[in-house]
């Protein structure tokens, strides 16, 4: 038998991603599909008769996230209506199948710094008891998203703590005596209040909005506004327009009973025991990544290939998908997916490319996957029923495209589906 001395096993590329929400599981298991010679889960399905060929690669892919599991966070308004769905929408990283390999580990923390140059993230446990460690990397992806404030999503970054807090919110909700009122006639605003209505039909829920149209600071058409609009008045909740709200004020009401009287502008006033904030900005999460990748807002600029722009160090070994990024289009769990597996892709490729380097230069070259331009689309949740558009369907709405759109738990099943998060199987 001959002798395995002087046989190597190669390292393992290194891959470093940065948050576990939609587009950074997208990254890293679609990553790990491509590098395992499979069929990435995100991408389209090969043409019949089309051969799938995939190089395989040896990978270590490290996950950072401030949370302690995924969060679904389209699930929101649904999360802090009901508390069986609360239960439902944040699963522990730990009891997810998916993600359950001894090359894919996930760190709770933060990362604090990228050195670009030196390939080297700077990384900090949670609980801020620990040494900032440094982690060394062959690519890096930027998945972090938004910083939103609470009560649009959560604020607290480990499952038990986030039902309590969901818990206190939607108990307070469901005592009020003079009702809940949402701020804000965005899209969070709306299935906010939507949902709260769906699940507790006795409340008394209000909409209100400064602005004479709904969804008035996205660039969509003015019939998926006034189906909005429509949607929540059938869903029987309160809205009312062209009401900005200028003070609030605790009071005692004719039993004596503490509660709020909100001021609006326009002199009208009305009582309520909760009210909601769903007009606060969401900023990007990127005070982590070097100024010169960031334009004025905190979004990185990214290439159409989702890589750092070129005079980056090493930008071709960096990457950034999700909402975090300057692109077009409103920011979306599809679209963020969609990035994730683009930029999985495109690692992959250039992989290839380093494993290649004695081929001609034309063959060499990396096949990468180029973000389009994406107009405006949206799918929004109204009760019982969705209002959705994108430019080659037009507005769409109605209980059918709630179940296309959402399912039955405000797209929970379709995510964790798409996502293979219970493994290969899909449930």
């Amino acid at each position: 038998m001959g002798s395995l001395a002087g046989l190597q096993t190669p390292e393992p590329f290194r891959v470093l991603v940065a948050g576990g929400s939609y587009s950074g599981l997208s990254a890293a298991l679609n990553l790990q599909d491509l590098c395992r010679g499979l069929l990435p889960r995100c991408g389209a399905a090969p043409a019949e008769g089309e051969h799938h060929e995939s190089t395989e690669f040896a990978v270590d892919i490290t996950i950072v996230d401030e949370r302690d599991g995924f969060y679904h966070l389209i699930g929101s308004p649904l999360a802090l209506a009901s508390e069986t769905f609360t239960e439902k929408c944040w699963v522990k990283y730990d009891n997810i199948p998916g993600l359950q390999s001894p090359n894919l580990h996930v760190l709770q923390g933060s990362v604090k710094s990228v050195d670009p140059a030196r390939k080297v993230a700077t990384y900090l446990p949670y609980g801020n008891t620990a040494d900032p460690q440094e982690i060394q990397y062959d690519y890096f992806v930027a998945a972090s998203g938004l910083r939103r404030v609470w009560p649009v999503v959560p604020q607290s970054l480990r499952r038990k703590q986030y039902l309590f807090e969901a818990g206190d919110h939607i108990r307070a909700a469901t005592a009020s005596r003079h009702g809940v009122v949402i701020v804000g006639g965005g899209a969070v605003g709306i299935e906010m209040a939507a949902e709260l209505k769906l699940v507790h039909s006795h409340l008394n829920v209000t909409l209100v909005h400064s602005r004479d149209k709904l969804l008035s600071s996205e660039v969509l058409p003015d019939e998926v506004k006034y189906r909005s609009l429509e949607l929540l008045r059938e869903a029987e909740v309160n809205v009312l327009m062209s009401h900005r709200l200028d003070r609030t004020e605790e009071i005692k009401d004719d039993r004596g009973i503490r509660c709020l009287r909100l001021h609006f502008t326009n002199g009208h006033s009305m009582l309520a025991d909760q009210v909601t904030l769903a007009v606060s900005r969401s900023v990007p999460t990127t005070s982590y990544l070097p100024n010169d990748v960031l334009d004025e807002e905190g979004y990185v600029r990214i290439q159409a290939s989702l890589e750092f722009p070129k005079e980056t160090p090493n930008s071709t070994a960096h990457f950034a998908v999700g909402d975090l990024v300057r692109w077009s289009g409103i920011k979306r769990c599809g679209a963020a997916m969609h990035m994730g597996y683009y930029a999985a892709h495109n690692i992959h490729q250039r992989m290839r490319e380093l494993q290649t380097q004695t081929v001609v230069e034309e063959e060499k070259k990396s096949k990468l996957l180029e973000l389009d331009e994406i107009p405006p689309m949206i799918g929004l949740a109204v009760g019982k029923k969705a209002v959705a558009y994108w430019p080659e369907g037009g507005v769409t709405y109605g209980e059918e495209v709630m179940k296309s759109f959402f399912g039955d738990d405000l797209g929970f099943s379709i995510c964790w589906n798409h996502l293979r998060l219970g493994g290969n199987k899909v449930e």
